[in-house]
């Protein structure tokens, strides 16, 4: 018989795993993630699918890596997808990775790796290659849709992750710059890692480094791209005052600059991979 060829399903008795979380740049103004919505429902119509976002600036991996490797840890067992990937058709490898609490899925740019360490670390790595575990066509600029998408559904039905091809040594991952995090006598500088849909602005680094500081702190964008500007080191957007700036432990167990009935990223014109410094007042 002739025609396009069919993915097969997983073997009879496969374990179950039906969750897959989505992560992209792909936006809500066209069809690709619908188009990924409905490959995984026609080959695992069994699974539940999380949206993670898909309002990742374009081709923005960084971002997408801290958002992805900040949710993970509170969804469910499953497969997570994460397609962020300028360099979609060239040779960078689409690979799957295991770890002891679940299975992540996307192109081997530094994407995965660090919601990977989230999960408790890479166990097993493979490259997808195995064109039964992809779509008929696959096209040179969706992967999300014809490589990713058909490899998680398999994988959240219970396939082997052995089955999508060979094994990928964990140490040649591709793996993101450390950002910048200088510990120094009174406060630190750190790298801006994020700013979310409130205008907060999360920095490269852990929670613990305000524990010394006073209640009052100072906030200078580096390289004296910016005024200094006093700060309350607290716990809540109220402790700050109305309009007031604020140096607090995020959600995620990171430094964060906010202002309370306002957004910091403003205040303080900076932009992911911009420096701060955060001193004693």
């Amino acid at each position: 018989m002739h025609g396009r060829r069919v993915v097969a399903g997983p073997p009879a008795g496969a374990a179950r795993a039906p969750w897959i979380s989505l992560t992209t740049d792909y936006g809500l103004a066209d069809g690709f993630v619908a188009a990924c919505h409905g490959v995984i429902a026609r080959l695992a119509p069994e699974a539940r699918v999380v949206d993670v976002t898909h309002l990742v600036p374009p081709a923005d991996v960084r971002r997408g890596a801290a958002v992805l490797a900040q949710a993970v840890p509170h969804l469910p067992l499953g497969v997570h997808v994460a397609v962020v990937d300028p360099g979609v058709g060239t040779t960078r490898r689409g690979v799957a990775l295991a770890t002891p609490r679940g299975l992540l899925v996307g192109p081997d740019n530094g994407l995965l790796v660090e919601a990977a360490e989230a999960l408790g670390g890479v166990t097993a790595a493979v490259e997808l290659t195995d064109p039964e575990w992809l779509a008929p066509e696959v096209s040179r600029t969706f992967h999300g849709r014809d490589v990713f998408a058909p490899v998680a559904a398999r994988l959240a039905l219970g396939a082997p992750l052995s089955g999508v091809g060979p094994a990928v040594d964990p140490e040649s991952l591709v793996r993101l710059p450390a950002p910048v995090l200088r510990r120094e006598a009174d406060g630190f500088t750190a790298e801006v890692l994020t700013v979310d849909h409130f205008g907060n602005v999360q920095l490269a680094a852990p929670a613990d480094l305000l524990a010394p500081l006073p209640v009052r702190v100072r906030v200078r964008p580096g390289a004296g791209a910016g005024p200094d500007r006093e700060a309350v080191h607290g716990r809540t957007f109220g402790d700050a005052g109305p309009g007031g700036l604020l140096v607090h432990a995020d959600s995620a167990g990171l430094v964060a600059v906010a202002v309370n009935g306002g957004r910091a990223v403003d205040l303080l014109a900076v932009a992911p991979g911009d420096l701060l410094r955060v001193t004693a007042g």
